[in-house]
């Protein structure tokens, strides 16, 4: 099981990063390690003083696929989660500012929990899903599928085209503006649509 991840995918979080918006998708890599499961707590890292919260859909790639074309691409997914692109804000600075890798800050453990699926069918309109993550209570971020930049469709085919897609694989789809640090003793909860899938801990 791979996870592949999508940055800059929605426009409100590029201009609060003050990125520039990309031409194809930016896609990156966390290992199988980072994954947190089943609502466990994250325990904050003792290399970093800056990890913010960056909430996203999740999707689950069900069958084997590569070169796949956009028009086939939801054939090869059936659910859809949530999950938390945890980024030591402080190493990703660090690294863009010398061109490099943003490896470490978006890999290390524990820095991708991830909810229970749902299956496609409760979901009438993919393009119209809303998601939220609360912190204490309080809404941080909120987005919705219509306004990312590539739909599900557009990042399966694209990804695609350059890594293969097995069963089990898991794709974040890139996280609305709202991103902000968090600190010991947040409580985090992440909604799809009304249902509540995370709710977590940071210790």
């Amino acid at each position: 099981m791979k996870i592949l991840a999508i940055g800059r995918n929605y426009a409100a979080h590029i201009a609060e990063l003050q990125n520039e918006v990309p031409d194809e998708p930016v896609i990156f890599f966390k290992p199988d390690t980072a994954v947190l499961r089943n609502n466990e707590p994250f325990y904050y890292p003792d290399f970093s003083q800056d990890i913010h919260h960056e909430i996203e859909l999740i999707l689950r790639i069900s069958k084997e696929g590569k070169s796949i074309d956009k028009k086939f691409a939801h054939k090869y997914y059936d659910a859809i989660g949530l999950g938390v692109d945890f980024t030591a804000r402080d190493i990703q600075a660090k690294a863009k500012a010398k061109g490099l890798p943003w490896t470490l800050a978006k890999g290390f453990n524990g820095s991708a929990p991830v909810s229970e699926f749902l299956p496609l069918d409760l979901f009438p309109d993919l393009q119209n899903i809303s998601f939220k993550l609360d912190v204490n209570g309080e809404t941080r971020q909120q987005g919705n599928t219509k306004m990312m930049l590539n739909t599900f469709d557009d990042i399966i085919a694209y990804i695609s085209r350059f890594i293969t897609l097995k069963k089990g694989d898991i794709i974040f789809t890139g996280t609305p503006e709202g991103v902000s640090p968090v600190q010991i003793g947040d409580r985090l909860e992440g909604y799809v649509e009304d249902k509540k899938l995370l709710d977590f801990e940071i210790k």
